[in-house]
C-alpha cells in the first residue's frame, strides 16, 4: 500500500485515504482530554454528523430508498459507493465520504456536498485564530485536535489570513463617516519596530470610541498629518459644530490640526506627557517632588486656580532651571482646555490625557507584540487595521459620557459657532 504522504514538487501532499469514515466514538473518547474539550466548543463531530443527514438526504431525493423498486420509464438514478471528499468546517477541510450516484448518461453530483465543499471565500476562523496569536508556523500542530483534517499547511494559512487582513484594511480605509456624531478625537503614535503608525479615535456625542483611521508616519511630520486629516473630511467626518482633539506634544500633529480643523477645532494637551517633560529637566532626586506639585495644581478644579498653581510653579523654576520653564511655557493654555470650557471636573477623566488612546496601543500590542520581522508597510497596515476592527466592538464609553452635550455646547461657544450655522466640510478643511 502506498505511504500516505507522497511527496510531489517537493512539497508533502497529504492523501485521505478512500472512504475514510467520519470519527466514531471510539476515536473520541481515546483522545485526550484537551482535544475532546476543543472539538466540543467547535461542535465539529456535530457538524460532520448533519453533513452526512444532508448528503444522505439529497441521496434519497434523487435515488429513493434503499433497495426500492425504481418506475418503468424513467431514467433511475442508483448509488454507486463512494468516493473520497472534504467538506469544510470551522476553518478547516475534515475528509468525509462522499456517496456516488449514477444513471444512463454517466455521474449525478449532489448539490448539497459542492456548496458544503466550497466553504467561506475569506476563512473568519482561521483568520481570528491567526490574529489572536496562533503563529502559522504552530496552526497544523493546532488542528490535530480534529483528526484527518487536511489543507492547514503553514503556507496556506499564511495566504488566507493575508487575503482576509487586505479585505479588513480596504474596509477600514473606506469606511464612511458621514454618520458619525463626532464630539472628541484622539490622535498618538504606535511604533512598529523602527517606523510610527498614527492612529485617530473618534468618540461620539453618546461615548462611543470609533477608530477613523491611521498613517503611517510619525507625530511630528506636519505635512503627512495634514492630509491624513483631509481625508477623514473627505470620508465624510463632519467638524462644524466643534470638535476636541486630544494630542501629546507633537509639533506636526499641533501644526495639522492648525492648518486642517482651523477654527473647529479646540485642542487640550496631554497633561501627563507635559508633566513628564517638565521634570525630565529636573536632577532625579527633585523630580518626584516636582511632579506631585504639578498634578496638584493641574487637578485644582476651575481655570483661575490652576493657572494660579501652574504660575506659581514657574517661578519657583524660573530660579531653577529655564529648561524646565520652556517647557511649562510651551502649550501652556492648552494643557488647560478643559478648565477654560468649564468641564474639567465632569469630563477630566477621560479627556485630560490621552490614556484613552495609550490604552489601545497596549491592546494592540497584545495582537501585534509577537510580531519579531515586519516584511514590509502592506504587512503592517493589514495587521494594524485588523487589530483596530477587531478591538473596537468590546471598547466602552468614555466616561462621563452624559456630559458630553455640555462639552459640546461649551466648545461652541467657545468658537463662537451659532447653533444654525453650517459650514460645509470642504470650507472646513
Amino acid at each position: 500500500m502506498k505511504s500516505m504522504n507522497r511527496k510531489r514538487n517537493g512539497r508533502k501532499k497529504k492523501i485521505m485515504k478512500r472512504g475514510e469514515p467520519m470519527m466514531t466514538q471510539e476515536t473520541y473518547e481515546a483522545l485526550e482530554l484537551d482535544s475532546r474539550v476543543s472539538l466540543i466548543r467547535q461542535l465539529i463531530p456535530l457538524g460532520l454528523m448533519v453533513v452526512m443527514e444532508e448528503l444522505q438526504r439529497e441521496v434519497e431525493e434523487l435515488a429513493g430508498g434503499r433497495y426500492s423498486r425504481k418506475e418503468k420509464g424513467a431514467d433511475p438514478i442508483f448509488r454507486y459507493g463512494y468516493n473520497p471528499g472534504s467538506v469544510k468546517l470551522d476553518g478547516q477541510r475534515i475528509p468525509i465520504p462522499v456517496p456516488r450516484l449514477r444513471c444512463e448518461q454517466g455521474e449525478v453530483s449532489l448539490k448539497s456536498y459542492e456548496l458544503l465543499h466550497q466553504g467561506e471565500e475569506i476563512d473568519q476562523s482561521a483568520f481570528r485564530r491567526v490574529l489572536a496569536g496562533i503563529s502559522c508556523r504552530d496552526y497544523e500542530a493546532a488542528a490535530d485536535a480534529v483528526p484527518g483534517a487536511i489543507g492547514l499547511s503553514k503556507s496556506t494559512v499564511s495566504a488566507r489570513f493575508k487575503e482576509a487582513t487586505k479585505a479588513k484594511l480596504k474596509e477600514f480605509q473606506e469606511r464612511d463617516l458621514s454618520e458619525l456624531d463626532i464630539i472628541a478625537m484622539f490622535m498618538d503614535g504606535k511604533t512598529f519596530a523602527d517606523e510610527a503608525m498614527v492612529i485617530a479615535m473618534g468618540v461620539t456625542i453618546s461615548g462611543e470610541k470609533v477608530f477613523l483611521g491611521f498613517i503611517q508616519t510619525d507625530t511630528e511630520n506636519s505635512r503627512a498629518l495634514s492630509e491624513f486629516l483631509r481625508s477623514m473630511l473627505h470620508r465624510g467626518l463632519d467638524v462644524s459644530r466643534g470638535v476636541l482633539v486630544i494630542i501629546d506634544g507633537g509639533k506636526g500633529l499641533r501644526s495639522a490640526v492648525r492648518q486642517v480643523l482651523k477654527r473647529y477645532a479646540v485642542v487640550q494637551r496631554c497633561q501627563w506627557h507635559k508633566r513628564e517633560n517638565i521634570v525630565s529637566y529636573l536632577p532625579e532626586a527633585e523630580q518626584p517632588l516636582m511632579r506631585k506639585q504639578l498634578q496638584k495644581a493641574y487637578e485644582r478644579p476651575t481655570h483661575a486656580e490652576a493657572k494660579k498653581a501652574l504660575l506659581a510653579i514657574r517661578a519657583d523654576l524660573e530660579q531653577r532651571n529655564l529648561s524646565a520653564v520652556e517647557s511649562l511655557d510651551e502649550g501652556f493654555d492648552e494643557t488647560l482646555t478643559l478648565h477654560s470650557l468649564g468641564v474639567f471636573a465632569l469630563l477630566s477623566i477621560s479627556f485630560k490625557t490621552t490614556n484613552c488612546i495609550e490604552s489601545i496601543n497596549s491592546s494592540i500590542e497584545k495582537y501585534c507584540g509577537k510580531i519579531d520581522y515586519w516584511k514590509n508597510s502592506s504587512q503592517k497596515q493589514r495587521w494594524l487595521a485588523a487589530a483596530l476592527l477587531d478591538i473596537e466592538p468590546r471598547l466602552k464609553k468614555v466616561k462621563g459620557y452624559r456630559h458630553l452635550p455640555k462639552l459640546r455646547l461649551a466648545i461652541m461657544s467657545k468658537l463662537n459657532i451659532g447653533k444654525t450655522e453650517k459650514k460645509s466640510r470642504t470650507e472646513a478643511a
